[in-house]
């Protein structure tokens, strides 16, 4: 049911039936190792490219929540996946060993979101009962493409962000136990004329502070109806110029209850200089992290907005700025 003129909100709330998140070896020393299902200690996961490792990332948190929700592969209608890599490489070599009906998606680092909620959609218009969905990126991948091969070791400012080497997959049905998706609201590009491709934070605040107002007024909730709101990737920069922007905004959401995706990933770890980032981040975090300990009873109502950057390198290079997005799910226990 559309609300307002960007949000859904889903009657029916269709149920997250399973999820699971895979990481590689940096990530299994962050805080949030013990919420994968998985973690590798080869980033090439015995495979022979970065590319086909980032794949075998996507196919092993399918095949997991597959599996956890004690379903197969032939009861699955449709899989909607995307990846950072040019022409959804990952996603798609996936899904050619899935055998799913498969609905590629490119979002960048919002795809996990953009996914989630069109499961959503399918499943709430009785138009599938399961509905898979994920994302991943693979950090050496991701390096090779946009920025420079890692045996390069370029220097990098501040700002800059660690892409993470991981995936998350939901899988989304019509009835059954779990935790449900209630609504979601899709974002608008918005692009405020920023070209550094080393500060995605400060790029993409302005877009997940336009879906967050939006969600809140289209929906008419209170600023403190969620436990929690959580943003990815905007990491440590981009963390504290939304935390500026949504008060000046008269959004009084309270900050305690106000999380990123790209900081809770590695911590405090200097390493990753503003915190974690890729399509890979905000999966695994939510699938894991953030599935988990809704389970618990941490929370009972989250909002993830995940954030992306509409770039490439050939844009980059053509000195075009850089248009964010971010789309919001809201997820709620029974």
């Amino acid at each position: 049911m559309l609300v307002g003129h960007q949000t859904w909100v889903f009657p029916t709330r269709p149920v997250i039936l399973s999820s699971a998140a895979i990481g590689g070896p940096f990530e299994a020393e962050g805080p949030l190792s013990s919420d994968f299902d998985t973690l590798h200690g080869d980033t090439f996961l015995g495979q022979g490219s970065w590319e086909k490792a980032e794949k075998a990332l996507m196919e092993e948190a399918c095949d997991k929540a597959i599996e956890k929700a004690g379903l197969t592969k032939e009861q699955v209608h449709f899989f909607l996946g995307g990846d950072l890599m040019n022409q959804i490489i990952s996603s798609s070599f996936a899904a050619r060993t899935l055998t799913i009906p498969y609905l590629g998606l490119f979002g960048a680092c919002s795809t996990t979101m953009e996914g989630l909620a069109l499961a959503a959609l399918i499943v709430d218009s009785q138009s599938g009962d399961y509905v898979l969905t994920g994302s991943c990126s693979h950090n050496s991948s991701a390096e090779k493409q946009y920025r420079y091969p890692t045996e390069y070791g370029g220097q990098k400012p501040p700002t800059a962000q660690w892409s993470v080497t991981g995936a998350g997959a939901a899988l989304v049905g019509s009835k059954g136990n779990g935790l449900h998706v209630t609504s979601a609201t899709i974002g608008r590009v918005v692009d405020m004329g920023l070209k550094d491709p080393f500060n995605m934070g400060a790029a993409m605040a302005p877009a997940a502070l336009n879906t967050i107002e939006t969600h809140f007024r289209e929906r008419q909730l209170p600023h403190d109806y969620y436990d929690l709101v959580v943003t990815g990737d905007l990491g440590r920069v981009g963390h504290g110029i939304l935390s500026e922007l949504l008060p000046k905004h008269q959004i009084n959401l309270p900050l305690d209850r106000y999380r990123d995706c790209g900081m809770l990933i590695y911590g405090d770890n200097p390493s990753v200089w503003s915190g974690g980032s890729g399509a890979g981040c905000v999966a695994s975090v939510t699938y894991g992290h953030l599935f988990r300990s809704m389970e618990k009873g941490a929370w009972k109502r989250i909002l993830v907005v995940a954030t992306g950057a509409l770039h490439s390198p050939m844009t980059y290079q053509q000195g075009e700025s850089i248009p964010c997005i971010a789309h919001a799910v809201s997820i709620e226990s029974a």
